[in-house]
């Protein structure tokens, strides 16, 4: 059984949020929480988060065992991007971009692999 959950229009950049998923893509969700409290990235509490709603769907699902569950999928897909003027010398303006994100984790239940004889 999966579950989903997701962050839509983060503010910050696809880039910045990648380094972060990449270290709780695969974990256990107890060990991608812990992962994500030590680091200090703004991102961090962002995915931190995602994942927290998604434990909570599963919670609403009687039959699912929360520590069972691993994140199966970890995306960050770009957003759309405002864009902005900032003043530049001699009177020019140049544009800046801020960039949003879509952050969207998938937990999926491990299956017990053990045999039983």
């Amino acid at each position: 059984m999966e579950f989903r959950s997701s962050y839509r229009y983060a503010r910050i950049s696809p880039r910045k949020a990648r380094y972060v998923i990449d270290l709780v893509r695969g974990k256990s969700v107890n060990d991608a929480l812990r992962i994500l409290r030590i680091t200090h990235k703004r991102s961090s509490y962002m995915i931190d988060k995602v994942i927290r709603a998604a434990i909570a769907a599963a919670n609403e699902s009687l039959d699912v065992d929360i520590d069972s569950l691993y994140v199966a999928q970890a995306l960050i897909d770009a957003g759309p991007t405002r864009k902005g003027q900032r003043p530049r010398p001699r009177g020019m303006s140049a544009r800046i971009l801020k960039r949003t994100s879509h952050i969207t984790v998938v937990l999926s239940e491990k299956k017990n692999t053990h045999i039983m004889e």
